[in-house]
């Protein structure tokens, strides 16, 4: 009869066994001299900390952020089209309901992270601060989820406030890939705590303290500093709250020809070619190019359309454009115009959005313009003169300023 520590693999085992046994002793309650500071018994006192609070403004805040995911995933597609992305014409107002959802889900999202994070901070500093090795995977994951919610949330304010300075990356491709993280993270927690976080609010909501501070009060302390944020930024892209938008970035109105602007001519370093009275738009298509001064531009059949610049900053702003239509300079060099992809390129010598490529459905839709006037008047230089691209249902890094050259590609 063979013991079992004579069998090797039992052996190994048992060794296993006792070194894991002793990594994950209990371990002991910390020195004296290290009970400071947070550390110290009883030094969270709120008693309006709860799980269930932590649940309830956890909710909220997963559905701000899978809205503002979603939407924000949107609109990068759009900027960023791989090929089996589709991306309609109209309704013409859709991208700037999106992208104004996505700015204001996220903006209303910093006080509910705020109280979030004040109501489990807490557990950082319980001790022992790893109990097992899946309590350390938790604790890894939930690390990785608050740093990404908190990049997330202030990179994107940054952004909106154009403030790239703290930023040493380039803000889309990191706000992008990280949005990705933070949902990774987010999922994972969602599948370790929603059991937790079930139980917690079947059960009857605790009463006020003795601090005064009750989970009612304090869930509708945030609800209040989310709307208050949304009223004061969201009329930025909703006209009628425009007068309230007290903490926008961005007045609707406010710049040249009552249409704001990011990049000028000055920034976009296009002032002396843009100016320049020998300016020529070049249309190259299959076998054929023609080249067309302001005057010939003029000349040929013109059209209006109301339609608004709506940036990835969250605002936008509806201007009454003029010029002629893609489709027909289009028509000039193709044969078939409705089905051409058109690369629409700035006279900017650089620049991450120098061009854009228009797809068919856009090129053949008769509200997209190369415009050559603003409300009545021609554009001012720093909304593109002496032309530029304004399409339905397209952010506004795409509405390419300063246009020097309309390449059309005939589909296969």
């Amino acid at each position: 009869m063979v013991r079992h520590t004579d069998n090797p693999v039992t052996g190994r085992f048992m060794l296993l066994r006792r070194l894991a046994r002793r990594w994950w002793t209990p371990v002991p309650e910390p020195p004296a001299t290290l009970r400071r500071g947070p550390l110290r018994p009883g030094v969270f006192r709120s008693t309006a900390r709860s799980t269930r609070l932590t649940s309830q403004v956890g909710l909220a805040l997963g559905v701000t952020f899978a809205v503002c995911f979603l939407t924000g995933l949107l609109s990068h597609l759009i900027q960023h089209p791989p090929a089996w992305f589709w991306w309609p014409s109209r309704p013409v107002h859709l991208y700037r309901f999106t992208q104004g959802v996505h700015v204001a889900t996220g903006l209303a999202s910093v006080p509910l992270l705020g109280v979030k994070l004040w109501s489990v901070h807490p557990r950082l500093f319980t001790w022992p601060p790893i109990r097992s090795v899946a309590h350390a995977a938790e604790r890894a994951g939930v690390a990785v989820l608050v740093a990404a919610a908190l990049f997330q949330t202030i990179s994107g304010v940054l952004n909106i406030s154009r403030w790239y300075a703290p930023m040493p990356f380039f803000f889309t491709a990191g706000h992008y890939w990280v949005a990705w993280l933070g949902v990774g993270g987010l999922l994972v927690h969602i599948g370790v705590q929603l059991p937790v976080a079930g139980a917690a609010l079947a059960r009857p909501a605790p009463g006020p303290g003795p601090d005064g501070l009750s989970r009612r009060g304090l869930l509708g302390g945030v609800a209040a500093a989310a709307g208050v944020i949304t009223l004061t930024t969201v009329g930025q892209t909703v006209r009628p709250l425009s007068g309230l938008a007290v903490l926008a970035p961005r007045r609707p109105g406010v710049g040249p020809q009552g249409v704001p602007v990011n990049r000028t001519a000055n920034g976009a370093g296009v002032r002396t070619l843009a100016s320049d009275p020998a300016y020529r738009l070049l249309v190259v298509g299959p076998g054929r190019r023609v080249s067309l001064d302001l005057a010939a531009l003029g000349a040929l059949p013109q059209h209006t359309a109301d339609l608004p610049i709506a940036c990835v900053e969250g605002w936008s702003a509806t201007g009454q454009w003029s010029g002629v239509r893609l489709r027909d300079l289009v028509a000039l060099v193709s044969t078939d115009p409705d089905q051409a992809t058109v690369l629409v390129e700035s006279l900017q010598p650089a620049g991450r959005y120098r061009g854009s490529t228009v797809p068919p459905e856009h090129v053949r839709d008769p509200l997209t313009l190369i415009a050559l006037r603003l409300g009545g008047e021609a554009l001012h230089l720093d909304h593109g003169y002496p032309a530029r691209l304004i399409a339905p249902n397209r952010p506004g890094v795409s509405q390419t300023k300063w246009i020097g050259r309309i390449t059309v590609r005939e589909s296969p």
